[in-house]
């Protein structure tokens, strides 16, 4: 649905490209983690994915249409929710009369439905300067929803939130995805998404260094406590001793942890490209 050709992007000459010939494919009905460390160009790669940068060569396009193009029936069915953001002074009803008419699918009966989902209560007479800057992020991303774009990306969503708030956001992504739509959120904050994802992409600068599934990943690498014999690709000193990412044993399955299979993949990407590349 959303694929991105051959992207080479800078944003200073002298200082080489970020981005160079690089390539990404995101389909419908899967909620994407783009992981990678600080200066790795996630939040620049989600610009290009939504036409607010302008690459040097290549194209990012949904269904066909350059999204740089900006064309309305495109933009209409992309919502980018940033990490950093400013709401207008202006009420509720207000903002939704005002930016729900740019998406044709909106609807305000789930704009309510997930404003319950934050506890957010029904007074669309609130004025959005006066709340919080995490009730600000749930109004915010309560509008995302309810926009029911068919390509909906997070740029560090649960940044501002406090814990119940975080569980608040997973019920969120889980009740408003549907197999028609695509959801990308991009985060340092691992453990806030680990539950609620589908696939997992890494990325450092122009390469991807891992782009799979998560059923895929439980299949191929096991986290869990050290046995004799194992050759680790990340180990992780704990107080009840070394645990580790291994490539799986035949049959094996554990529950995925993304922050050690980050690092694993960081620490060892050849390994961990020969593991997904090659058929068990």
């Amino acid at each position: 649905m959303l694929t991105i050709n051959n992207i080479s992007f800078s944003y200073n000459k002298r200082f080489g490209d970020l981005f160079h010939d690089f390539s990404l494919e995101l389909n419908a009905g899967n909620v994407y983690g783009l992981l990678g460390k600080n200066g790795a160009g996630k939040s620049t790669l989600i610009y290009l994915m939504t036409g607010l940068l302008t690459p040097k060569s290549g194209e990012a396009l949904l269904d066909g249409v350059n999204v740089r193009k900006r064309l309305p029936k495109t933009m209409s069915d992309i919502f980018l929710v940033p990490e950093e953001f400013e709401l207008p002074r202006l009420s509720l009803r207000q903002y939704v009369d005002l930016n729900a008419p740019f998406y044709p699918n909106f609807s305000k009966e789930d704009m309510q439905r997930y404003l319950d989902i934050f506890e957010m209560g029904g007074d669309m007479n609130v004025n959005l300067n006066a709340l919080s800057m995490g009730q600000k992020k749930k109004v915010f991303m309560a509008f995302a929803f309810a926009a029911n774009t068919r390509v909906l990306i997070m740029d560090e969503p649960t940044n501002g939130l406090d814990i119940p708030s975080k569980s608040q956001f997973r019920k969120l992504v889980t009740t408003g995805m549907t197999d028609d739509k695509m959801m990308l959120i991009s985060t340092h904050q691992v453990r806030d998404i680990s539950d609620i994802l589908d696939h997992v992409t890494i990325i450092d600068q122009s390469r991807v260094l891992l782009n799979a599934s998560i059923a895929d990943v439980m299949s191929k690498v096991a986290f869990r406590p050290l046995r004799e014999g194992d050759e680790p690709l990340f180990v992780l000193q704990s107080p009840y001793g070394p645990l580790g990412a291994v490539p799986a044993e035949e049959g094996e399955e554990t529950k995925v942890d993304l922050e050690m299979l980050f690092n694993a993949t960081l620490q060892n990407p050849a390994a961990i490209n020969q593991l997904f590349t090659t058929s068990k």
